[in-house]
Formats: structure tokens, sequence, C-alpha cells
């Protein structure tokens, strides 16, 4: 029932004009739709109250009952004349809380679905890789929508934003700002907030919340929440979902007070613009509502927003687990200090309660950002900085760090880098952000222990040992066989782009592809100039960028059982 609500609703805002007789077909269906759901509704909560069920989503569906019920008496027992003139009766008494509940329907019908998902055969690589490849398919039919553009893209430039959407990555081959309606920018903001946390991720939260969890669910979830504790599943997702609206919310006031001073604009261009871009900074998507992005002259020496998107970039790229660790224990040592203070009361030590990923990453990320910082600045500030105070020169340097790592706002004209910059922008790009993120690249944790490898063979250690700890062999093999096929997938990307395009520069399809692979979004002008073969291509690179190529390989190939058996050893020689 929710599919064909959908579908009629979809019908409605996605094409641009409607017959007076399709209007009032469509009015009377939705009536026909609000009263199957309140007598469903009503059935539905009588039973599960009856039987003692006691769910959250208990208090949700009261609240959205007592909404029904409220529209009722609005429709039918108060005068039009008085709903026209107040805008909350209005709400009730138009089709727009009829909206709401097919969206709530989709969602719980879609919550039990996957939970039947997950006692498929698919294993949880297949799964993941199959979602985005879903939610790719799903946003290029809804920007394909007539309502969704002012003027038809074609479905090659469909797919492509609809890919680099999902995939968080932010390259265009259209202007975002001037082809897409504001029902086409909703729907490219939807894609990105879905596919930055994953769509499984979405529906196994409103499948927890709607139908509970199970054992089963709770093992498919485990690998994708980056959590080994089967009894803290279900409150991981909910603390993801909630870091995520929470500092989105607080990003997009933030920015918003930053727009306080742009001459000529409207409250609610302001924060459709905050909305947006918060929730493109955190996702790590670099999309913007302006055809120059954060370059548009009115707001490019705008300093404080260049801040606060850079720390809604940090906070996105770090990974759930890395954040929810260290603010861990930052509130241990808080309460240590508050015990210590006013009751003079001392708690108990805990040793180690920064693990050793989080010590990792955050050391990694504080270097590459300090570094990154220091040679942008060093680089660029007779160049494309030149044209900002000191201050603005340290900020934009900053920013300039911060956003290779698969961010993909600039705020400089990027086709007039130098070539040491193009050269550590491809450094950082393809580093990226950290594991467990909305980010891509290969990830700081693999690139550290890369180098903590590289030191111990220098050294002539068996093992990699950092921070008193022995990193197990699983972990550096991984870390070196992501680093070999990113390598291959680039490589073999900017090969078939200059294939195609052999009239492009080599320097700007090398940036291209690592930008397309490590889903940054960076470019220095030539993603509108590919051709339809160019864009399959970096189309394909985005997606394996953001799956994972490993991932991939494992949802293809069948696990091989535990071996019982050794070979005698013969050593390799490598020089």
């Amino acid at each position: 029932m929710s599919v064909l609500g959908l579908l009629v609703f979809l019908y409605e805002v996605g094409f641009r004009e409607l017959a007076a007789g399709e209007e009032v077909l469509l009015h009377n269906f939705y009536h026909g739709f609000f009263l199957v759901v309140l007598v469903s509704l009503i059935l539905r909560m009588f039973l599960l109250l009856k039987k003692g069920v006691r769910r959250p989503s208990l208090i949700f569906e009261g609240i959205l009952l007592a909404f029904m019920v409220l529209a009722l008496v609005v429709r039918f027992f108060l005068d039009n004349s008085l709903t026209r003139t107040h805008s909350l009766l209005h709400f009730f008494d138009s089709d727009h809380l009829v909206y709401l509940i097919i969206f709530y329907v989709f969602l719980v019908e879609l919550s039990k679905k996957t939970l039947l998902f997950y006692r498929s055969a698919l294993n949880p690589a297949q799964l993941f890789v199959l979602s985005f490849l879903f939610l790719i398919a799903l946003g290029t039919g809804l920007l394909l929508l007539p309502q969704a553009t002012y003027q038809s893209i074609s479905f090659i430039d469909a797919l492509f934003i609809a890919t680099s959407a999902v995939c968080v990555t932010g390259l265009v081959s259209v202007d975002p700002a001037t082809v897409f309606t504001p029902t086409g920018q909703a729907i490219v903001l939807l894609l990105i907030q879905v596919g930055g946390l994953g769509i499984m991720t979405f529906a196994s939260f409103f499948g927890i919340f709607f139908q509970g969890s199970s054992i089963k669910s709770a093992l498919f979830m485990k690998d994708w929440l980056s959590e080994d504790n089967l009894g803290q599943i279900t409150r991981t997702l909910f603390k993801i979902i909630a870091f995520t609206l929470v500092v989105e919310a607080i990003g997009a006031f933030l920015v918003f007070l930053c727009l306080q001073d742009l001459p000529a604009t409207a409250i609610p261009e302001k924060v459709s613009f905050s909305i947006f871009h918060a929730i493109s900074a955190f996702c790590n998507a670099g999309f913007s509502t302006l055809s120059l992005g954060l370059y548009d002259p009115i707001i490019r020496q705008n300093y404080s927003l260049q801040l606060v998107i850079a720390l809604l970039i940090i906070f996105g790229g770090l990974g759930f687990p890395i954040v929810f660790n260290t603010f861990r224990y930052l509130r241990y040592h808080l309460n240590r200090i508050y015990s210590r203070v006013l009751f003079k009361k001392k708690l108990d030590h805990k040793a180690r309660l920064l693990n050793i990923n989080t010590l990792l990453v955050l050391i990694t990320t504080a270097v590459l950002l300090v570094v990154g910082t220091v040679l942008y600045f060093l680089l660029e500030k007779e160049n494309t900085l030149a044209e900002h105070s000191l201050y603005g020169k340290v900020v934009g340097a900053f920013f300039g760090a911060v956003t290779p790592r698969t961010a993909g706002f600039n705020t400089v004209n990027l086709a007039a880098l130098s070539a040491p910059t193009i050269l550590l922008y491809l450094l950082l790009m393809w580093i990226g952000a950290s594991p467990a993120s909305v980010g891509g690249g290969i990830k700081t944790s693999t690139f550290a222990i890369a180098i903590l490898n590289i030191i111990s063979l220098a050294k002539g250690k068996d093992r990699v040992e950092v921070f008193r700890r022995e990193l197990p062999q699983e972990s550096i093999h991984k870390a070196f066989a992501v680093i070999l096929l990113s390598l291959l997938v680039i490589g073999l990307a900017v090969f078939l782009v200059t294939l195609f395009d052999p009239q492009l520069e080599l320097t700007a399809v090398a940036f291209e592809s690592f930008s397309a692979f490590a889903t940054v979004g960076l470019t220095v002008g030539i993603t509108s100039l590919l051709s339809v073969p160019s864009k399959v291509v970096i189309i394909c690179a985005m997606f394996l960028g953001r799956v994972g190529t490993l991932t991939l390989l494992v949802g293809l190939l069948q696990k091989v059982k535990t071996l019982r058996y050794r070979y005698p050893k013969e050593t390799i020689i490598i020089t």
C-alpha cells in the first residue's frame, strides 16, 4: 500500500502540470489512504496494547494518531474560512499531512522488508553493495522527473549526479544550482544524507524502532557499525543517527549565523542554504547550491563560514567509533576533575580508555591537518591565497588541508593551483578520511599501518608494534590489499579516461580520477567536458571508492573455510 501511495505522490510532485480531473482523483485517493491508515493504526495499537507489547514506536504512533484525529476534526467540523487564515489549521486541512503519513507507512513496510533481508542467503558485503546500487538507481529515476530540473537532463547525467550524491563525492556533470529545481536539490540532499550513512543503517534503525532487533540483524550490522559487542548494536545504531542529526542541526544553525551579513538574502533562502551545506559538509559530499561553491564572491571571504564547514567535515570524517571513544575518554576525565574539585573525591583510574584505533586515527589526522595546512600556506600564499589577508590565508590554508580529505568544497580556483599543491592534494585525497566514517580514500588507519610496517621492516622487526600493542597480521594484510587495489582502480580510471578523451591533460585526468575514487569531489574543471564513456568510468570509480574494492571482492568471491594444512615455506626475493 505504501508503494502505491509513494508512486501517486511522486506522480503529483514530479510532473509539472496536472489536469483538473487528475487533481480531484488524487485528492480522493489521499482521502481514502488517510482513512485506511487511520483504521489500521487504531487496530494495530489496540492489539499491541492488549498483548502487553511496549515499544518506543507506540509513542510515535500515538502522536500520529492524535494528529490524524485532529485532522478529521479540522476537515469536517471547522469552517473553511478559518482553516485558510491559520497556517497550522491549513496544514491539517491540506494533503501535506497525508504526505507525511505516506512516508511513515513506507518506512514501516521498508523496515519489515529489511529484517527479511537479514534472513536471506546474501552476506553483509553483498547486501551492502546492493543497497548502494538500489539507492543510485532510485536517485537516477527521481532526478529524471520533469519537476526535478528546469530543463531535462540526459540519463547519463542523472546517473552521474545520483552516484556522486549517494557516494558523497561531489563531482557534477551539470550545475546543480542552475539545472535543478528546489525539488531536485531536495532529492540530491536526501541522497547525500541516506548515502552518507548508508541506506541499510537507516533501514535497520527504523526496523529496530518499529519491529525490534534480533540476533540475526545484530550479526549483519556488526561489521557495518564496527561494533564487536552484539549487545551494544542497537544502542550504537541509535547513537549514530542521533549524533548525525545533532551535529548537522548545530552546524546548520552556525552556518545560518555566518550568513547574517549577506545583503538582499531572504531568511528562507538562508535557512535552506544552511541546512543543505551543513548536511553536505558533515557527509563529506561537497555539493553546493551555488554555481562556484564556496568560491562564490559573496562568501569567498566569509572565514567564519569556512571554519564551520571545516569542523563539520572533520567530525564527519573522523568515524563514529573514534568520535564515541574520544567522547567517552573526555567524559571520564571531566568527571574526575569535577569529583576532585567539588567533592574532594578521587575516581578509580581506568587504563587505556582510548583504544589503539582511536589513537592511530587522531594522531594521523592531526599530522595530516598540520602538515597540510603549513604546506598549503607556503605553496599558495602568493598564488591562490594572494587576495586574502594574513588571517584569511591561514583560514584558507587550513580549509585547503581539510577539504581534500574527501569533502570536495573549494574556496579557491583549483585550476590555478601550483604543481606542488596538486601533488599534495593527490596525496591527501588518496589517504582520505577515517574508517567507519562517511568519507572515502584508503583511510587514515590504512596509511598509518603501512607507514608503521615500513618502519618495522627497516628496523628488522618481525612484527608491528605501537603504543605497547602488537597489530595483528590480518590488519596489515588488509591495509596493503586496500592500498594496492586503490592504485589499480585509479590507474585504470586514468588510463581509460585518457583513452576516451585524449584531448584532456594527464594532470587534470589524474586529479579527477583520484577525486572520484576517494569520493572527494574536487575538480580542475573537466567534469562537464567528459565524454559519455569517461563519465561511466568516473561513475564506476566513485562507486568502487564508496563501497570499497575489497568489500566488493569479498561480496563476489566465495569465502574459503579455514585451511587446516600448511605447505612448506619458500622465500621470495624482494629488493
